[in-house]
């Protein structure tokens, strides 16, 4: 149970995407724009979430035993995971992907108000007893909800953090309620778990407890680390935007003060000084 799986087929996904990251980096280098040590930094722990999410005992314990854990799993890959690798990302970085013509034309998955449906759909969907229990039986189907968590969770985030200049009316102030609307979609996620008076998921039910925890309170336990873990995440992305509304601001009245048209002014304080 307690085992890890270094299934070939996953680490050769996360090898591939690591090889294919550093390959566009060290180009980038060589021509004076080097990707900045943080954005490395969290592109390779983007990478060792995925992997400690998919291969380590996290994995196994999901699957097998309690739900908690495996909530667990689904939110380093389609949240914390995800996240990490968008703030690994950049428009220099992304170059060669956007001149590939289909790549280009799925950018509208980014969108916000594409993305973040996108992402809260494919969430609470994968969470119907029907399609987890689909997945926990099937390989294939299982390896397809992590693939999307992953690239639902990324888009999410994307909109978001914007690696790529989003549209020019999602600025900071719009940024609140985008936060506001994903961090409400995990409470009541979590909700849905914590409040239960029934075990949803048939594979949980005909397996043992483990360490003392009964069926259903392991189900509710799924529910508690969705709620931290939203804590953890969507807190500080708030803080963050905040912090951007305010520079913004400061620097959109020094660009008025200086004479600059207003229009032109919240553009250039978003995209330049901000």
């Amino acid at each position: 149970m307690n085992r890890w799986n270094f299934d070939p087929l996953e680490l050769s996904a996360l090898a591939l995407v690591g090889a294919l990251y550093w390959r566009r980096a060290r180009p980038l280098a060589r021509r004076g724009r080097a990707v900045s040590p943080l954005r490395l930094a969290a592109f390779a722990a983007g990478l060792l979430m995925l992997f400690a999410a998919l291969e380590s005992p996290i994995d196994t314990i999901g699957e097998e035993r309690l739900f908690s854990v495996h909530m667990l799993q689904h939110l380093l890959l389609g949240d914390v995971g995800a996240l990490l690798l968008v703030l690994g990302l950049d428009g220099p970085l992304l170059r060669p992907l956007l001149s590939i013509r289909l790549v280009h034309r799925l950018r509208v998955l980014a969108h916000p108000l594409v993305a973040l449906p996108l992402w809260a759909v494919n969430f609470a969907v994968w969470h119907l007893p029907a399609l987890f229990d689909a997945a926990l039986r099937n390989d294939a189907i299982h390896a397809l909800q992590h693939s999307l968590f992953v690239a639902c969770g990324m888009l999410m985030w994307a909109a978001l953090v914007e690696p790529l200049p989003g549209p020019a009316w999602f600025t900071a102030p719009w940024k609140i309620p985008y936060v506001l609307a994903m961090w409400l979609v995990m409470l009541v996620l979590s909700q849905v778990f914590i409040w239960s008076n029934h075990v949803y998921y048939a594979p949980y039910v005909h397996d043992a407890t483990l360490w003392g925890l009964s069926h259903l309170a392991d189900q509710k336990a799924g529910g508690g680390v969705m709620l931290v873990e939203s804590a953890f995440t969507m807190l500080p992305a708030l803080v963050w935007v905040l912090l951007r509304l305010l520079r913004e601001s400061e620097a959109r009245q020094q660009l008025v003060d200086a004479g600059v048209a207003p229009a032109t002014a919240a553009r250039a304080a978003r995209y330049g000084r901000a």
